[in-house]
This record gives C-alpha cells, sequence and structure tokens, in this order.
C-alpha cells in the first residue's frame, strides 16, 4: 500500500497538532501518526499552559487537540512508523505500507527506552548501538542481536540480516508481538552484557551464553531521535539539530518539540509546531509556483 498526502506529522501531541492547524487551515492534506504513549498522557493535572483556570489533565488535552485537528480535516492512524526515507520522495515506512508527502514533521516526543542490562549503558559506541542503518555496516560476517520485541526490532533485524552472519533476537522476558520470520527468538532475560573495550556477548539468566559483535536496542517504538539517526538527519546532545524554522539538515523534514530538546514545556512544543508548521507551508507553496 502507498498513499501519498502534502504533509505528514509523526506524532500527534503539542508539537503534532499545534503544525497540523496551520497546514490544515492553508488547505494542505495532513495525515498524524499517534503514538498513544506520550507522557503527556499521565499528567493528573496541567496548571502552567495559558487558558486553563482550573487546569486540564494531560489526556484530556491530547484529546481535544487530536478533535480539533480532526474537525479541520487531518487524518489519524495508529501504524507505528519504522522508517523513514528522504531519498524517496519523503517516505514514511510502516509494517503496513508506505506514505509519501511534500514535508515532513517529527514530532514524537524525548521518549527513550533504556532497559536496566547491567554494562549496556558502559558498552555503549562499543558494540552497543541504537541505529542498524548507522552502524550494522561495522559488524559484517559477525554475530549480532536485536533487543526488542515488536515491529521496530523487527524493522531493524531486517537491515542487519544482509551484513551480519547471524541475528538473534533477544526480547528480554517480553512476549513477541512482531513477525520475526525465521530469525532465532530468545525470550529469557539477560542478565547482563560482557566485554570491556567492546562486546562480547550477553549472558542470560539461565547461565547461557550469547556471543555477539554487536547488540541493537530496539525496544518499544521508534522515538524521533531513532527515525532521524537512521535517516541521515543531524542530532546533538539535545535530540535532533534543526534550523530557525524548525527544518533538520534534509530540506523538507522538520521536527519540533521534546525531540528537539532544550525547555520540555507544552507552551514550548505548541510554539515550536508552529513555526514548523509555518515553514511547512512555505516549502509546499513554493514547490508549486
Amino acid at each position: 500500500m502507498s498513499r501519498n498526502y502534502d504533509c505528514i506529522i509523526v506524532g500527534s501531541g503539542p508539537a503534532g497538532i499545534s503544525a497540523s492547524l496551520y497546514t490544515l487551515r492553508a488547505g494542505f492534506s495532513t495525515l498524524l501518526f499517534s503514538t498513544q504513549d506520550s507522557a503527556l498522557r499521565r499528567a493528573e493535572r496541567i496548571e502552567n499552559y495559558y487558558g486553563f483556570s482550573q487546569g486540564i489533565s494531560g489526556e484530556e488535552l491530547l484529546r481535544e487537540g487530536e478533535k480539533q485537528a480532526r474537525r479541520l480535516g487531518a487524518e489519524m492512524t495508529l501504524e507505528e512508523v519504522v522508517r523513514v526515507d528522504p531519498f524517496d520522495g519523503i517516505a514514511v515506512h510502516t509494517p503496513a505500507g508506505v506514505y509519501r508527502c511534500g514535508a515532513l514533521l517529527l514530532a514524537t516526543g524525548a521518549h527513550r527506552v533504556r532497559p536496566n542490562i547491567e554494562n549496556l549503558e558502559a558498552l555503549e559506541g562499543k558494540g552497543v548501538s541504537a541505529c542498524a542503518v548507522c552502524d550494522g555496516f561495522f559488524h559484517r560476517g559477525k554475530p549480532v542481536a536485536v533487543l526488542g520485541s515488536g515491529d521496530f526490532a523487527a524493522s531493524e533485524a531486517a537491515e542487519l540480516v544482509p551484513l551480519a552472519a547471524s541475528v538473534t533476537i533477544l526480547t528480554n522476558g517480553q512476549q513477541p508481538t512482531a513477525d520475526f520470520g525465521s530469525l532465532p527468538v530468545v525470550t529469557t532475560p539477560i542478565a547482563r552484557l560482557t566485554g570491556d573495550q567492546l562486546l562480547q556477548g550477553a549472558e542470560l539468566e539461565d547461565g547461557s551464553f550469547v556471543p555477539l559483535s554487536g547488540l541493537f536496542v530496539a525496544l518499544g517504538k521508534a522515538s524521533a531521535v531513532d527515525l532521524a539517526r537512521a535517516a541521515g538527519i543531524l542530532t546533538g546532545p539535545q535530540g535532533i539539530s534543526v534550523d530557525a524554522h524548525m527544518q533538520t539538515n534534509i530540506e523538507g523534514i522538520f521536527a519540533a518539540g521534546d525531540c528537539v530538546g532544550g525547555l520540555l514545556q507544552i507552551s514550548k512544543a505548541v510554539g515550536e509546531g508552529a513555526v514548523a508548521g509555518m515553514a511547512m507551508i512555505a516549502r509546499l507553496r513554493s514547490a508549486s509556483a
């Protein structure tokens, strides 16, 4: 399946919804991918955002924002975005198909899953990676594993299969929710990672050992930073790097909200979404002129 839109927004939080209000009112078709797992949904009461004299829950604020976008004509989907391809007419890949657009906004927040596994943090950059597209090349002909159990993990594994000698799925105790084909899936929890200067393998809680050259962490869903790095978009210590118009180093791809770092507040995310929305409109109008 392949569908085309003027604008695609990955994320339906304050930044994504704010941008959509501008693109929709400007007459551009807009598709929003909703993650449904925003940290904002867990906020019991928000009292530092303009316009709510009695405060508002995070769940209610998100729900009202989505209703507002739908009223203006937004399409929304719960499909999981596993990859962004900036060299294919700006293509967004999900397990169900490919969506293409003229302008893309990454706005999934700053959520990042890091498992509590001994030595994992110490071995980051020494065999432990968060990007198969970025680092799979360094493990050609060697055994690797993907840490995860869902579609994000399956997508990372697919990138590694043509390169590595073997690819194992380590779910760390979780039941698989994606189709991993013929790849071996190990559900036994990981006790620790071994290695000093470089990763050597994973020791499991049942005492068995999986020798590894690389371990690719792909827990939960791909964050905006995960998608950006795999697409060749520049990132920094705080998140995705953008210019004054919220555009990344790749023309037509924008980012806003917590995923670009700085003050992690709703008001900032809404403002950056507005800037990104206006910049997306300008790009699309320029392209059609």
